[in-house]
């Protein structure tokens, strides 16, 4: 039977519209902390690009670690193997900005996802490409199609006068030869990054190549089959901060989770999807964003279990 997004997406967010707990926006960042609640964007891609969405689906928003996913691969793209040298591929079990297993594990960070794991990605991408945001910036140009993406330099300035944990992250692992670049220059790099503005229609597009098990929106190959599994892999074990085991209960499918209130998550060989609501729960995910991928996944059937 043919699979008909629209009226999918239409129950979905009927029934979000009607959800009493939103959470509450990323305060901790103060260009975040004025986000509505009771804003929601939902969209789905097919392998062919077609989109589907409802609410506020293109409407622009801050990205955040969502654009964790887009590093990750544009850097094992282009270091293969070795990447892992320098960031495992464990869950955390701790807060994304937390120092604490750094000096455990002698600055080598659990996964792409915490913040020190990130750090290190684009660290990794901005040695091998001298312009790691931009790299960034580019592709998901490329593969939205919608060539007016940008940074949100307000965003970026906010997050630099806040980012004093990312600075003792970046320093800390310096310290033990993990970090290639000037940690001035990394964190340049890193909070252009997660300021990106993107809508959910671009981010579900953006992500298409890990449903196409690696393959880019104009026919080339980014990825191996190997390596788009693996960004899978990690996405559905540390995606969503420390809630990735409830995260995989729940919607049983990779996903990447941002404090701006998005979320990706793919149907490998099916299609990609995006959300977004900026209100977050205390782990610093969606909560009609992780509610609204619940209820896809439940109506569908499409999750990779």
């Amino acid at each position: 039977m043919l699979l008909t997004f629209e009226p999918v997406l239409d129950r979905i967010a009927e029934e979000i519209a009607g959800l009493t707990e939103r959470g509450r926006p990323a305060d901790y960042i103060p260009a975040l902390a004025s986000g509505d609640p009771g804003s929601f964007g939902m969209a789905v891609a097919e392998l062919d690009g077609t989109v589907y969405g409802v609410g506020d689906w293109q409407r622009p928003f801050s990205t955040q670690s969502v654009t964790k996913v887009f590093t990750l691969a544009l850097a094992l793209a282009r270091k293969g193997d070795a990447l892992w040298d320098h960031v495992g591929r464990e869950p955390s079990g701790n807060p994304f900005n937390s120092l604490v297993q750094l000096e455990y594990e002698n600055g080598i960070p659990r996964n792409p996802f915490i913040n020190a794991g990130a750090l290190v990605v684009t660290d990794q991408l901005h040695r091998i490409t001298g312009d790691a945001s931009g790299v960034l910036l580019d592709f998901l140009r490329a593969e939205s199609g919608n060539q007016d993406l940008d940074f949100d330099r307000d965003v970026a300035a906010s997050e630099t006068a806040h980012g004093d944990r990312n600075a003792a992250l970046a320093h800390f692992m310096a310290s033990y030869d993990n970090i290639a670049n000037p940690v001035p220059t990394l964190l340049r790099e890193y909070f252009r990054q997660c300021s990106v503005e993107a809508s959910c229609a671009d981010l579900a597009l953006a992500t298409g190549f890990l449903a196409r098990h690696g393959v880019r929106a104009d026919g080339s190959r980014l990825l191996t089959r190997s390596q788009a599994k693996q960004v899978n892999a990690v996405m559905m074990t540390c995606g969503t901060y420390d809630a990735a085991g409830d995260f995989a209960y729940r919607v049983g499918l990779p996903g990447k989770s941002g404090v701006g209130g998005g979320i990706i998550a793919v149907v490998p060989g099916r299609c990609t999807l995006c959300v977004w609501s900026p209100g977050l729960d205390e782990r610093g995910n969606s909560v009609a964003g992780v509610t609204a991928l619940d209820r896809f996944t439940t109506i569908t059937g499409l999750s990779v279990f």
